[in-house]
């Protein structure tokens, strides 16, 4: 089994670490499969119900392996086809019922934007930087960029990132919404928001997750229908059934 990527288990939690600090967790062949794999094992595991998403070394992900994908003979044929791989496991988590928060630090580039934003809550460090660097080796963007960078930040300054040489700081990343807090510990503080998903109503938070990740891509009256669904399946849970009941009472309790 790859150590590209690292699984732990601690209940319903699922812990994944990029492992490759010594290439800035750049994800390689053997890497992008990996990251496949743990997608469909993890969203076809009822156990799991949140992700903490995160990596060893100085930095987050420096994006695809250009260096490997320049040394090992690799033709264009080769890289979309790794490309289709890392997507396919980026859209099974991205569209998953399982809310995934992400720990970042150092450097975030290129295709590592992308593998972030599949997380739907980022916490980063003060000294996280981010950049695109597609255009300056002649690629383009791929791993979601081209669609969850905009989502996340808007189409101008998107474009603005990749367009120029520019790179955000945590701070203007806060400030853009590319990340949603900036903390001295952010590994700490992502298993602090995850066991929060854990210890409330779990199945509705990985619901309200999917609706907003598939929605975005829907029409209106497809929305509409899930939504209606969903919430209908949802009130019939046990949870819901206990929580709804305890916030009747609540209503119920006269205010002095």
């Amino acid at each position: 089994m790859s150590d590209t990527i690292l699984l732990e288990r601690d209940g319903a939690l699922a812990r994944l670490t990029f492992n490759r600090p010594a290439s800035l967790n750049a994800m390689d062949f053997e890497m992008g499969t990996r990251w496949r794999d743990l997608a469909h094992e993890l969203t076809s595991d009822d156990t799991v119900g949140a992700i903490v998403l995160d990596a060893a070394g100085p930095a987050f992900c420096a994006g695809g392996d250009v260096v490997a994908m320049a040394t090992t003979g690799s033709d264009g044929a080769a890289i979309t086809a790794m490309a289709d791989v890392i997507h396919d496991g980026i859209r099974t988590f991205v569209e998953s019922s399982i809310p995934i928060v992400a720990a970042v630090q150092g450097a975030v580039a290129g295709g590592g934007l992308g593998l972030m934003l599949t997380a739907d809550y980022v916490v980063a460090s003060p000294a996280a930087k981010f950049v695109s660097k597609y255009a300056n080796i002649g690629l383009t963007p791929d791993l979601g960029v081209s669609t969850l960078l905009p989502a996340a930040v808007g189409q101008r300054r998107a474009l603005q990132m990749l367009l120029t040489d520019l790179t955000i700081d945590a701070d203007t990343a806060l400030d853009w919404g590319l990340v949603a807090e900036v903390v001295d510990q952010p590994g700490d503080r992502a298993e602090q928001i995850a066991r929060s998903w854990l210890e409330g109503a779990t199945g509705a938070f990985g619901q309200a997750k999917r609706l907003v990740r598939t929605g975005a891509h829907r029409p209106f009256a497809e929305n509409l229908g899930d939504e209606a669904r969903t919430i209908g399946a949802a009130f019939d849970t046990a949870d819901s059934k206990t929580r709804v009941a305890a916030f009747a009472a609540a209503s119920r309790t006269p205010r002095h």
